[in-house]
């Protein structure tokens, strides 16, 4: 394990994080002793507008992968026109290796909780809910917790803190369907309905929760909000680069020395990133990773130094997506691990539409037959070309996620899946695991 430079450790920027490790950093008492539910005092005595206008100006973009900018989602929200406003925090995180929401409302619900009020204050919505996935139990339990202990102090419910603004907050649990990610899936679950994608437009911000305009923003999204709210937009844009600021919390897995959440700037680079988590596990040198979880464009070593922004990430070909950082060295097959992930979107394709329920189906199938060592070339044109009918043609953003590990996999490695197919790398897979790739 190597130890991190000086200049390498002051890239780290504890904003999100900096009450995780404090003891019993979930409780109310504690969040309060450290500038909890200041911003929300400061905040409702300012106008909503000006609350918007503020998030716009310190350029906070959505941290669930798009990079939309939040200020400007919220500005979409039509007023006076007698409908209810509802906000609506997407916490279904369940993309293989993203693990930066999940821990913030375990350490740190609070700071959900007072963004949702602030957001739902600037927005005019008097009712919000937390969508939290149905396997995060402990989360969810920190977060209902945090719930009622800000309904008993007064930051919820009736007049909240004498301003007159009213908001009641729900955290729902889903069944654990990886489409509920997709907003408007989420919000027909929401609703008692199947999760499946709605089609667009209308959008949202005129036409979600129950036909009615709504802001759907991620957790670190909300999160990040109270922190504008007390530092200004400047404080804010000091961090991170010109067009994308603020820090991000990156999710470190794979073969590293430490694994974990490294909250910096936007902009730091992978070398940084796996200086700060104490080097390559010995004896591993890096191969391929992902910049933001498996449904973004695989990225290889030659990428060490891209900026991990928006606009750097996406002018290298891949998307910074939900900065789950996943690290795989030489002792690792990228075409294992691209199987692997198509598994997962192969089983959580929700069936609307036939590119992804048909193609990831088939391609699922294909992976078996090359890493049982019974491939062929035509195989590797079968790939690109379903791919070529999902990506664009399906209804919602997953089965265009699921063609992202499969494209960037064979332009930088079409080696490792012809030494499958021409028999220089004995099979992963044995004809049992064979049945029905055929």
């Amino acid at each position: 394990m190597t130890t991190p430079a000086p200049e390498t450790l002051a890239k780290l920027t504890p904003v999100l994080t900096k009450r995780w490790l404090s003891p019993d950093a979930w409780r109310l008492d504690t969040y309060e002793k450290l500038d909890g539910y200041a911003a929300l005092r400061k905040a409702i005595k300012a106008h909503p507008d000006d609350l918007i206008q503020l998030v716009k100006d310190s350029g906070l973009r959505g941290r669930g992968g798009a990079g939309f900018p939040t200020g400007l989602k919220w500005g979409f929200i039509p007023q006076g026109d007698g409908k209810p406003h509802y906000l609506v925090v997407n916490a279904d995180e369940g993309e293989p290796g993203t693990c930066k929401d999940l821990p913030l409302m375990t350490h740190d619900p609070h700071s959900l909780v007072e963004g949702v009020i602030i957001a739902s204050y600037a927005i005019r919505a008097n009712r919000a809910y937390i969508y939290i996935r149905g396997e995060a139990v402990h989360a969810a339990r920190r977060l209902r917790n945090a719930v009622n202990e800000a309904y008993a102090k007064g930051y919820l419910g009736r007049d909240i803190l004498g301003s007159g603004f009213d908001l009641d907050l729900v955290v729902h649990s889903g069944a654990g369907a990886y489409i509920c990610g997709e907003e408007t899936a989420l919000l027909d679950s929401l609703e008692g309905f199947r999760g499946q994608p709605r089609l667009r437009p209308p959008f949202p911000a005129t036409h979600g929760l129950y036909a009615s305009p709504t802001v759907v923003n991620n957790v670190g999204t909300i999160a990040s909000v109270p922190y504008i709210v007390l530092g200004g937009a400047d404080w804010w844009k000091s961090m991170g680069t010109e067009k994308s600021a603020g820090p991000m919390i990156y999710s470190l897995s794979g073969r590293i020395a430490n694994p974990g959440q490294y909250e910096c700037g936007l902009g730091i680079t992978l070398r940084e990133l796996i200086e700060l988590a104490g080097g390559m596990q010995p004896g591993h040198n890096l191969k391929f990773w992902t910049p933001g979880g498996s449904s973004t464009p695989l990225l290889t070593a030659e990428h060490l130094d891209v900026p991990l922004d928006f606009e750097g990430v996406a002018a290298a070909g891949s998307i910074l997506g939900t900065t789950a950082t996943q690290i795989f060295s030489d002792q690792d097959c990228p075409v294992y691990a691209t199987y692997r992930w198509l598994e997962f979107y192969h089983h959580e394709s929700c069936g609307k539409c036939t590119p992804c329920r048909e193609g990831n189906y088939w391609m699922v199938r294909v992976y078996r037959r090359i890493l049982a060592g019974q491939g062929t070339q035509d195989d590797l044109d079968t790939l690109l070309d379903t791919c070529d009918n999902i990506l664009g043609r399906s209804f919602c953003g997953l089965g265009d996620g699921a063609t992202s590990p499969v494209t960037s996999s064979l332009k930088y490695f079409k080696q490792d899946y012809l030494d499958y197919i021409e028999g220089r790398t004995a099979p992963k897979l044995s004809d049992k695991q064979l049945v029905g790739a055929h």
